[in-house]
């Protein structure tokens, strides 16, 4: 199937393109023309899927030529990073490029494996090239207007956004080939490649904060890239396999050397989705221009680490690794939701909720029953869209206010109106019910509950109040009335920008109003490709009823501006202690004074934020780690 080669390369190909160009509409159309064809082949592969009725295809056996460009490309890369690692004086961290290329080389070369197919193509690893190939173009064209901006406003960032777009398409390319690939050795490659990627975009602008933090998620990263090829080699060499099919399959029937290979690469995952003790990669990540932050680190980078933990959740189904998985994942989504209350900075807002709801995706594969796939699944496809969405409308709003602060968003829906929806549509997908996002919540809640799992139970519970609190702080303040003046305010969103974002709502809007179809013809079939039994999590009737309530959630705004502006309205003034002057936004004190009213939220950082939390959480969940290879090993021995 050329379609396959064509994902993976085309991106490099526009890559390398972009990397010679120092034009800048040049630049531009090459990253127009290169997002349409990406987009396009992606809707190619969906459609040849269809017509083979969504058979899992095994591609590729014979590839000496490609697994030799494959061990030459590795091996380039390690010297980048290594190079990269002296410049800057983080030599250890170079030892966990070093290491791991080597063991992998050594693999390659010695390890005794069968003749195995390198593709492997299912409705999982579609629903993921979707998500990377439509979400991620529209990313691209987003990035295209912003970067010209971004370049205006922050003048002491040198011009690079050839390297910046190019980086973008590798990235892609990356992710196609990480999750197609059966091969794993292949699968290491693209996995290292995504990481190096994300390194080289949070250190973009080059100050020192960026390259801390880059240096950070890098660190992180080649952790979990360490610990995954040291499973690939073990596993290599007692049971004579590269196959990631035989991978799990081996650890499902409780075979030892797979559990202990199958624990290292969900220690991968971990690093990945940044969960703890692995957060703060995410967080330091917010310094990168924001489609980098829309494209990796919400969208598809750390969903590598969730498709990764639903492949292997039949393996951990009922077992110490699953229980542990879980557990984490249960008690990120809990503490990183009440960390996001004390946030006040929009992105880290978004960071926050983003490690919480990859703890919840972590939390399903961990228990590793249909009904958690189920939710898994459904809280990737909404969080990924939503997310994006949020942090592409973030970027357009501190063009137009010079700020990303929550409070300083206060009454934007009567001076950014346009942005305020799309933002209002972005959170409401995140939480309000009955929008998707908490669907799959809910599905999870069940799932504990049939499970007896009191533990995730209270977790799921807790944290969606939590999330619900920021949330809801954050959606009242668009709303509100302002308290400030605004007609200097001007929406500084281009049209590419404004297209991108478009899309991104309307894709929203259309999930959720296609909730119950995509269940039926696409997740259900899913999960019996993944457990071999098929059944309804939760009844298309019930589906349908809420889609019914969705619509007419989206109908209420409209119908209530229609009858508001067309009778009159008996407002009542607030008491402000004083004498309201009547525009509800400030009054006259005792003394004669006029003063404004200002409203903020209270966001308990002294108690609650990541400087008092993470330390403790981090010391927690890396005790939960030790404890799982503990027991792992004692079960085997």
């Amino acid at each position: 199937m050329p379609i396959v080669p064509i994902l993976i390369l085309f991106p490099v190909v526009v890559a390398l393109i972009l990397l010679l160009s120092k034009n800048v509409r040049l630049s531009s159309w090459v990253c127009y023309v290169g997002a349409a064809v990406i987009a396009g082949v992606t809707g190619l592969l969906v459609v040849a899927s269809i017509a083979e009725g969504f058979m899992p295809l095994s591609l590729f056996v014979e590839t000496k030529q490609i697994d030799m460009a494959i061990l030459i490309s590795e091996l380039l890369i390690t010297v980048g990073v290594t190079y990269l690692c002296f410049k800057h004086k983080k030599y250890w961290v170079s030892l966990l490029s070093i290491l791991p290329t080597v063991l992998m080389t050594y693999t390659e070369l010695n390890a005794p494996h069968e003749e195995l197919y390198h593709i492997y193509i299912d409705r999982l690893s579609i629903l993921m090239c979707m998500i990377v190939g439509i979400v991620g173009s529209l990313i691209i064209v987003y990035a295209v207007g912003y970067m010209a901006g971004y370049h205006i406003t922050h003048t002491e960032v040198k011009d690079r956004r050839n390297v910046f777009f190019a980086l973008l398409f590798l990235f892609m390319g990356a992710m196609y080939g990480f999750v197609l690939s059966s091969n794993l050795i292949w699968l290491y490659f693209f996995w290292e490649c995504t990481s190096v990627c994300s390194f080289l975009l949070i250190g973009y602008t080059r100050s020192e904060e960026a390259v801390t933090n880059s240096f950070r998620a890098l660190w992180m990263n080649l952790l979990g890239g360490a610990a995954l090829s040291v499973g690939i080699a073990y596993f290599a060499f007692a049971r004579g396999s590269l196959s990631f099919d035989n991978f799990v399959q081996l650890g499902v029937m409780g075979d030892p050397v797979a559990m202990v290979c199958n624990a290292l690469m969900a220690f991968a995952a971990l690093t990945k989705a940044a969960q703890l003790p692995f957060s703060t990669w995410l967080l330091g990540a917010m310094v990168a221009p924001t489609p980098s932050s829309a494209l990796l680190h919400s969208a598809t980078m750390v969903k590598a680490g969730i498709y990764v933990l639903l492949r292997l959740s039949p393996a951990m189904s009922g077992k110490t690794l699953g229980a542990m998985i879980s557990f984490i994942g249960g008690f990120t989504f809990l503490v990183a939701s009440i960390m996001a209350i004390a946030q006040s900075d929009g992105k880290r807002v978004l960071a926050m909720s983003t490690v919480s709801n990859l703890g919840l995706m972590v939390a399903c594969s961990g228990i590793g029953t249909p009904e958690t796939v189920w939710a898994g699944v459904f809280l990737m496809i909404f969080h990924a869209v939503s997310k994006s969405l949020l942090f592409l409308d973030i970027g357009a709003t501190e063009n137009a206010i010079h700020s990303r602060d929550v409070e300083d968003m206060h009454g934007m829906l009567y001076f950014l109106p346009k942005l305020a929806i799309f933002m209002f549509i972005g959170i409401a997908g995140m939480f309000l019910a009955p929008f998707g996002m908490l669907i799959s919540k809910w599905a999870a809640l069940r799932a504990a509950v049939d499970e007896n799992n009191i533990l995730i139970l209270l977790f799921i519970v807790f944290g969606s109040s939590t999330t619900s609190f920021y949330w809801s702080k954050w959606m009242g303040k668009l709303i509100s009335h302002p308290h400030a003046e605004y007609s200097h305010v001007r929406d500084l969103t281009r049209k590419n920008e404004m297209l991108s974002l478009t899309v991104h709502a309307i894709l929203m809007v259309l999930l959720c109003a296609l909730f119950p179809l995509l269940s039926r013809v696409y997740v259900n079939p899913m999960l019996n490709d993944i457990f071999g039994k098929n059944g309804e999590v939760l009844s298309q009737t019930l589906l349908y009823m809420l889609v019914a309530i969705i619509i007419f959630v989206f109908l209420v705004p409209p119908v209530s501006y229609f009858f508001s502006s067309r009778f009159a309205t008996n407002r009542k003034l607030s008491y402000m202690g004083g004498i309201n002057i009547g525009d509800d936004c400030a009054f006259v004190d005792s003394f004669g004074e006029s003063k404004r009213l200002w409203l903020s939220n209270y966001y308990f950082a002294n108690r609650i934020g990541i400087r008092k939390m993470m330390i403790p959480c981090q010391f927690l969940t890396t005790g939960v780690l030790i404890i799982m290879f503990c027991s792992i090993l004692g079960e085997i021995l």
